[in-house]
């Protein structure tokens, strides 16, 4: 009877042991906690594809006329040849100071949509949200890096627009450039995560 338990008791530990894998590999892997480069990255992606979206909604089958913002980023001397030569500080500074010129001009966008009863509105009203999103959480990684606030810009907006085919037109030049910005900044960001002190 004794040699009947014990070799019940081997039998049921060596089961155990042969479990022990797959109940090792069945625990949860912890999670890598996203840093706040990771955040930067990802929310400028989404509001890329929310310009996107909002493109493809309010396509022009005619050319528009250019040039109506003057005061917007100047996007022709950022080539994808320098993004890993870019500095942390002072490319945040940078980001955070365009990011502000364009929630300006989004914000003016959304006021004159409003009175044009333009369809684009609920998603302009999202897109501004996520803009002061993404704004507030670069400034949080520049407090943490020390990166210098650089002094606002003063929008230059287009006048008064008397008919909704001014505002289409305006919306759709705003929303082509701001676009190319969110490409490069998406870019941008990724390159500079290398550049950020470990400790976030």
């Amino acid at each position: 009877m004794k040699l009947l338990l014990d070799s019940s008791s081997s039998l049921l530990f060596s089961l155990l042991l042969a479990q022990l894998p797959v109940f090792t590999s069945a625990s949860p892997v912890p999670q890598r906690r996203p840093s706040d480069m990771d955040r930067l990255s990802n929310q400028t992606k989404n509001l890329m594809k929310l310009t996107q979206e909002l493109l493809r909604e309010h396509a022009f089958d005619s050319d528009v006329e250019p040039h109506r913002f003057r005061s917007l980023p100047e996007m022709s001397n950022r080539s994808a040849n320098d993004l890993n030569n870019l500095e942390l500080k002072p490319t945040l500074s940078q980001l955070h100071a365009d990011l502000k010129l364009y929630e300006h001009h989004f914000e003016w966008l959304n006021r004159v949509s409003k009175k044009h009863h333009h369809p684009a509105v609920p998603k302009l009203v999202e897109m501004i949200r996520e803009i002061k999103s993404l704004i507030n959480l670069l400034h949080r990684q520049m407090l943490r890096v020390e990166a210098p606030r650089l002094a606002p810009a003063t929008p230059s907006l287009p006048p008064h627009l008397p008919y909704q085919f001014d505002v289409l037109q305006s919306s759709h030049e705003l929303l082509q450039h701001f676009k190319l910005f969110c490409d490069w900044a998406y870019r941008a960001f990724i390159s500079l995560k290398p550049k950020v002190p470990a400790v976030q």
